[in-house]
């Protein structure tokens, strides 16, 4: 009986994994945003560029640490090993009370946001927050999704991949035809340069939070065929086509909109559509947002749970997580807690934006630490074999850490109370350590 991970994922798969989550809603609402902090046509271009290469720094660290550890957990295997157990469990406790699961409410709202858009069986019925009315529709429509896709990957691997893989293709050919329709479409202004901008590191953070999933790679790497190579594929591939798509997409959304119609734009995939196709363009763009944030928020999903299932093998304060189902072949009991608050989360933080900066601060944190554990290894544990090394060592390694410190000030710059609340959930992970070492104990 199957009792820990199988080798189920083969490259396809793994790319597909990657390209699914990191394509998700940002392309879609964060592009205006950008083009105001750019400023002018080429800058706007160029900062997407500079967000891939600065995500393949970051990716090829990773690569050497999966393939050199290729175990369930990913982040949580490196620092617990790098820096000690207290690191990783923090990484875990955080992952699952915090992060996982506000990216995963943070898809949901973009999926319901664009589904009540189409059709809206509660318009009008609103759940009566304090601090501002969301309509039941929205969070029905969230919670559903949620409550889906959990239920998919909890029958299996071969479900949960496949599930994954179709919304993969789907959401990339439906991009490509956005590119298509701007390129048929009569074509825009290019209109002057944007002197009121909120200026080139805003710009960044948000490009680089359109990137963000790269690294999912890792948490399933004992499931990964052949780690020792595949892994470094999957994260190149995935990492590389997601910046020529983002080219391609941006160039076309220029072609179509100009550069002031594209920073003045509400709906920048919308408005592309409707030069051609007026009267269904915005239906169209749901349907294709809806699909993306779906792909998302399932690659979330089925990577998440692997983060508990390696906690909750090590630590015994988690030990109901550390369980590998062996006939569906999946972490049952860290799906459905993930599951659980994920829903929690998306009753008590209301919208996109919410979930969103309650993740963002504890993120980069963790992408700074892994990556340092990349040299912390090489140095702690020289004789690991490591199929693959970061090339030009250490050059990409120190450039992703100095985007990550400009991406925590950023955070904390911007939403300090926010990012005191990630930190004192952090904080409450120590004496949760303290508790679990003395379980072990005896």
């Amino acid at each position: 009986m199957q009792k820990t991970p199988k080798k189920q994922l083969s490259l396809f798969d793994s790319t597909c994994l990657i390209l699914g989550i990191i394509v998700g809603s940002g392309i879609y609402a964060l592009v205006p945003d950008i083009a105001k902090g750019t400023g002018t046509l080429w800058v706007f271009m160029a900062i997407w560029l500079v967000g891939g290469l600065l995500s393949l720094c970051g990716a090829l660290g990773y690569a050497e640490l999966a393939t050199a550890y290729p175990k369930e957990g990913g982040d949580y295997v490196y620092l617990s090993r790098a820096f000690g157990r207290w690191a990783g469990f923090l990484f875990g406790w955080l992952q699952l009370v915090v992060v996982r699961p506000g990216d995963i409410a943070s898809m949901a709202f973009v999926f319901a946001l664009y589904a009540q858009t189409i059709y809206d069986p509660f318009a009008h019925t609103y759940l009566p927050y304090d601090w501002l009315p969301f309509s039941l529709s929205l969070i029905l429509y969230a919670v559903t999704a949620v409550a889906v896709l959990t239920g998919i990957n909890i029958l299996g691997v071969p479900q949960g991949k496949w599930t994954q893989n179709l919304l993969t293709i789907a959401k990339t050919l439906g991009l490509l035809a956005i590119v298509g329709v701007a390129l048929i479409g009569p074509g825009g202004q290019p209109g002057p340069p944007i002197t009121d901008t909120p200026g080139l590191r805003v710009a960044l953070i948000l490009v680089l939070f359109t990137f963000g999933g790269w690294n999912e790679m890792a948490y399933v790497a004992a499931e990964v065929k052949n780690p020792s190579r595949n892994i470094l594929r999957a994260l190149v591939l995935g990492t590389v086509s997601v910046t020529l798509l983002y080219l391609l997409v941006n160039g076309a959304f220029l072609y179509a909109l100009g550069f002031s119609g594209v920073a003045s734009s509400k709906a920048i995939a919308a408005d592309t559509v409707s030069t051609l196709f007026p009267r269904y363009g915005g239906a169209i763009v749901s349907a294709l947002i809806c699909i993306s944030a779906l792909g998302a928020a399932n690659g979330l999903i089925f990577t998440g749970a692997r983060i508990s299932y390696a906690v909750g093998a090590d630590h015994r304060i988690f030990r109901a997580l550390g369980r590998w189902n062996p006939r569906t072949g999946t972490p049952i009991r860290a799906l459905i807690l993930q599951g659980l608050i994920a829903a929690a989360l998306i009753v008590l933080l209301g919208s996109f934006v919410n979930a969103i900066l309650y993740t963002a601060s504890a993120v980069y944190t963790f992408y700074l630490a892994t990556s340092l554990a990349v040299m912390v290894l090489r140095f702690r544990e020289p004789n690991v074999k490591r199929p693959y090394r970061v090339t030009c060592f250490p050059l990409p390694t120190i450039i992703f850490c100095a985007s990550c410190v400009i991406l925590i000030h950023g955070a904390v710059i911007y939403k300090p109370w926010v990012t005191a609340d990630a930190l004192a959930i952090l904080l409450l992970g120590l004496p949760l350590y303290w508790l679990s070492n003395r379980m072990r104990e005896p």
